[in-house]
């Protein structure tokens, strides 16, 4: 279900006039155009926004309570629009990043950079914890990250979802195998674990414990370039974030069940942090690709 900004336009305006014609004019567009938006909404949200009285629309006592939310939403989704048209009076300035993955963070940045060319963009690649305390320390201006602490030090908001999936080299008996791998399938295999201070690995962690699991790596990395290349040199079993790299070369991923939580990925600062870059960061997840 979707409450885009069209739908939400429209019933907006037809609140505030009264009719679907002098909405249309508001708008630009076609007086149907306008009608059909509002009834969409009404059809697919089962509800009732507006009774008809002649020529007049009397907004129900949902559609009061729904314009008292989205006219505050319009507000703010206008000063973002400000903001965005402001892209070409940036013509320098640097924005420091700290990535705990490779992606989505890269797509992040590329999006940025696409509305914002002459912005330089600094990129810190690290751990968890290396990218956190970049952030505390102001060693970078803003971070992208999984299970980023809800507390009053951070500023975060969402990018995505996603969840750790299994990587092994395509020709792995893993990836041949027909019916769907568990856990405990992996513990016959070897294992490349990241460090202690990797998100990723206190899923994978977690995950094992919950099984009654206890196995011990045959390697253990500190990067995840390192865990790339150790599972496509036939090094061992890997774990990593599913969207955490756009590599596909010797590299298979494999869905496991008790993998299969999702976790949120925040874009995030200190709370304090202001700044037109900083802002800006943040406002570029709509630019990204699907």
């Amino acid at each position: 279900m979707a409450l885009t900004s069209a739908r939400m336009r429209a019933v907006n305006e037809v609140f505030d006039s009264g009719s679907f014609a002098a909405a249309a004019r508001r708008i630009g567009v076609s007086q149907s155009a306008v009608a059909q938006l509002v009834r969409e909404l009404e059809a697919e949200f089962g509800v009732t926004l507006f009774d008809r009285h002649g020529q007049n629309l009397i907004p129900t006592s949902l559609c009061r309570q729904l314009y008292a939310a989205t006219s505050r939403m319009q507000a703010i989704e206008t000063e973002a629009m400000s903001i965005l048209q402001q892209r070409e009076e940036l013509s320098g300035g640097e924005l420091r990043v700290g990535l705990g993955n490779s992606m989505p963070g890269m797509a992040l940045v590329a999006a940025f950079k696409r509305l914002y060319p002459k912005v330089r963009v600094a990129i810190e690649i690290g751990s968890w914890s290396t990218i956190v305390a970049a952030v505390s320390d102001q060693r970078v201006d803003i971070g992208v990250l999984p299970e980023v602490p809800d507390d009053r030090r951070f500023r975060r908001e969402l990018c995505l979802n996603q969840r750790v999936v299994v990587l092994c080299h395509p020709g792995h008996p893993l990836k041949k195998r027909k019916g769907r791998v568990s856990i405990a399938d992996l513990t016959a295999h070897p294992l490349v674990f990241r460090t202690r201070d990797s998100s990723t690995q206190r899923v994978v962690d977690r995950a094992f414990q919950v099984a009654g699991l206890r196995p011990e790596p045959a390697i253990v990395v500190n990067t995840r370039e390192g865990m790339l290349e150790a599972v496509a040199n036939h090094l061992g079993i890997g774990f990593m974030w599913e969207q955490g790299s756009s590599r596909m070369d010797r590299i298979a991923k494999i869905s496991v069940p008790e993998l299969d939580a999702e976790f949120p990925e925040y874009v995030f600062s200190l709370a304090g942090k202001r700044g037109r870059l900083v802002e800006l960061f943040f406002l570029a997840r709509g630019a990204l690709p699907a």
